[in-house]
This record gives structure tokens, C-alpha cells and sequence, in this order.
């Protein structure tokens, strides 16, 4: 699970970020933020089985646990092994933000730098940069589709016309949504621009993440419930992932 700055700092959410493991063969972990490595231990998600290290941006709640991670995927870094994928930001720098991982860290992997729109293949994954409009001008989200599956997360964004052309047609779409009902805020989702999204997209399932302190104190599984209502496909989940 991921969450929002003051989420973070409290931990009233795990900010672990995404493990999704078995897809097109492979284990991959979204955006490690603070306690990715404790959260994997503990829900028995061995990281020196990952196969990828993906980080859509280089806001801390996000990042902070990919190195560590990349360490575990490459054995102590004493093997050749797995991906890292990442914005600009993270992979490179971009004016003020990042770069978020060394070039230490970088040098047993293959390491990808995606942009929106732009698609790449981990073996038989293909990963697609989705649009974002979000504090880092460089973040995207990712789509990640197989022959049989097609999973969306569209990281930090606000909502913008043209974000449900980039997820439509997922199975299951990961959203983050920082605040509850109608309560807008700059770069990033609330619980009604969710809804608009779902509605577009048409998932078989729709997930709620990275909760902000206003969402959490205000009943987060009743605003799951309430999208549901909209006739929205929805799907509550508590954890790191």
C-alpha cells in the first residue's frame, strides 16, 4: 500500500507500496517506499525473488526502499539480475527532483527509463508509461499487460481528460486516491474523480490506494462502498500490496 505525505510520516497507512507476483512469470515490486523490505518479510514476499524494481516517481513515499530491494534482487549485488524501471526523475534527475537510485545500484540490472506512452518488454510483460499530472512533471503510471491480463496503476495524478484513455480496457485498475467524496486537491484524485475513472475505464477491478489522512479518518472502506454504489466495480484490500 502506498499513502500519502503525512500517512507516511504517521505510518497510520503501510506505505510499502505494489508486489504483484506470477505475472508473465515474474515477480515485481511498484514503488517501495518506506518499509517495502520490512512489509515483503511479513507478508511472506521474499524480495530476493523479485524480478523488477518499478518506481513511477521521485516523491519519497514512493522510492525510498528501492535500493534496498534492487540489493535483495541482485543477491547483495553480486549478480547479474532483474529490472529497474523508472521515470526520468528517478532513473536520471530531472531539475529538482531525483535522481532516486545510484548508479551503484544500477549496475547488476537492466535498467529502463519510460515516459508516457512509451512501451518497453520484460521478457513476456509489456509495460506501458501512463500519463500523469502530478508534482514531478516526469511521473508516469504503469500498464502492465500479458497475453491473457492487463493490469493499470495510475500512480499520483489528478484527473485530466485524456487519464481513461491510457487505462481503459484494464482487468484491474490501482488508483491512487488521496481524498474523500468531492474534496479536489492539485495533483492528485478524490473518491468522485475515482469514480469518473472507473466508469471509464471499465475494470473487472477497481483498487483504492495511497489513502491521505482526510480518507483514512473519514471511513475509507464506506468510500469504497459508496463507489461501488456509482456502479462501480470496486475492491477494498488492507496490506502492503
Amino acid at each position: 500500500m502506498v499513502a500519502d505525505d503525512f500517512a507516511t510520516i504517521t505510518q497510520k497507512r503501510m506505505t510499502g507500496g505494489l508486489r504483484i507476483d506470477g505475472i508473465a512469470g515474474m515477480n515485481i515490486h511498484i514503488d517501495p517506499g518506506p518499509g517495502a523490505l520490512v512489509r515483503s518479510y511479513q507478508f511472506d514476499s521474499d524480495p530476493r525473488k523479485l524480478d523488477a524494481v518499478m518506481v513511477s516517481h521521485s516523491h519519497t513515499d514512493h522510492y525510498t526502499d528501492a535500493e534496498v530491494l534492487i540489493e535483495a534482487m541482485t543477491r547483495g549485488m553480486t549478480r547479474q539480475r532483474g529490472t529497474i524501471l523508472g521515470s526520468l526523475s528517478v532513473m536520471e534527475g530531472y531539475r529538482d527532483w531525483g535522481p532516486c537510485i545510484s548508479e551503484y545500484h544500477m549496475r547488476r540490472s537492466r535498467c529502463i527509463t519510460l515516459s508516457a506512452g512509451e512501451t518497453v518488454d520484460i521478457g513476456d510483460l509489456e509495460v506501458t508509461g501512463t500519463g500523469t499530472v502530478h508534482g514531478d512533471p516526469t511521473g508516469v503510471g504503469f500498464r502492465l499487460r500479458t497475453d491473457d491480463l492487463s493490469v493499470s496503476y495510475t500512480s499520483d495524478t489528478e484527473y485530466f481528460d485524456g487519464l481513461a484513455d491510457y487505462h481503459r480496457g484494464a482487468d484491474v485498475l490501482i488508483s491512487s486516491v488521496i481524498r474523500p467524496g468531492d474534496e479536489h486537491i492539485r495533483g492528485h484524485m478524490c473518491t468522485d474523480d475515482f469514480i469518473k475513472l472507473v466508469e471509464d475505464v471499465k475494470p473487472g477491478i477497481a483498487v483504492m490506494t495511497h489513502l491521505g489522512m482526510k480518507m483514512i479518518l473519514n471511513d475509507p472502506e464506506m468510500e469504497a462502498f459508496r463507489s461501488r454504489r456509482q456502479r462501480v466495480s470496486g475492491h477494498w484490500q488492507r496490506g502492503m500490496a
